[in-house]
Formats: C-alpha cells, structure tokens, sequence
C-alpha cells in the first residue's frame, strides 16, 4: 500500500456513479430493489454474504453491481487486484474469502465502504428514476 491518502467517500461515490451508469438498460426501481437489498444484506449479514446474495438472487443487475464493488475493492489500495476478467461465482466468493475477508480491520473498512457506495447508488437510482418521470411529464 502506497502512502497516498485515498477519499473513501469519493471512491464510494465514483463506484456508485459508474453502478447507475452501467445499469442504465435496466429500470431504475429494478436497480433500486437490487442496491437496496444488497445493502440490507450487507448491514445484517457482511461483506461475503452480500456477495453471495448477489451472485445467487439478483442474476444480470446483480454482475453489474458485484462488477463495481470488485472495482472498488481494487481502488482501496490493498494491493486486491481483481480475481480477472471471469467473474464467475466460485472466482469471486474465492477471492472474496481470499482477500477481504482475512483481515478483520480491512474487512470492517471495506464494508464500511461498500455501504456508503450501495446507499449512494440507491439515491442515484432513485434520482434516475424522477428524472425520468419528469421527462416524460414534460414531453405529452
């Protein structure tokens, strides 16, 4: 790990920007029940059973999420390269169970961060989702 001091809160954000944008095929309260069930996970149960829950209940929207959280995980400068471009479900719990999950500090602040991106990309999906509404309010 570097000595560059890393915003946690920006890196959240960053992340969950790039969530909204790579699910913008989806309807926006889709993604909203997703980001909001995977963050209900994550505050009840940690950080492996959100990714488990991911992989196992939410199908495409939920790879597109897991996709974002590994690209935050590699961003909180841990040296947690991603597990490669397949990102099957045994690839990823592997390398959940590997990497995060051995250091309790580590993985206390990574799921700290994973919440505040998760409740960043609710708010984001909401906001799609009015934005929209206005939209088509406007144009009769």
């Amino acid at each position: 790990m570097s000595n560059t001091v890393i915003n946690l809160d920006r890196l959240a954000a960053q992340h969950a920007q790039a969530a909204i944008a790579n699910t913008k095929d989806s309807k926006s309260k889709d993604v909203e029940n997703t980001v909001t069930k995977a963050l209900g996970v994550l505050q009840e149960n940690g950080v492996y059973a959100c990714f488990l829950y991911l992989l196992a209940k939410e199908k495409e929207l939920g790879k597109k999420i897991i996709e974002e959280m590994l690209n935050l995980l590699e961003g909180l400068g841990f040296g947690w390269n991603q597990p490669g471009k397949e990102n099957s479900p045994e690839v990823v719990l592997k390398y959940i169970t590997d990497h995060v999950t051995q250091d309790l500090e580590r993985l206390l602040l990574t799921k700290e961060t994973l919440e505040q991106m998760l409740i960043y990309a609710r708010y984001g999906a909401k906001a799609r989702e009015e934005a929209t509404q206005q939209k088509e309010e406007a144009s009769p």
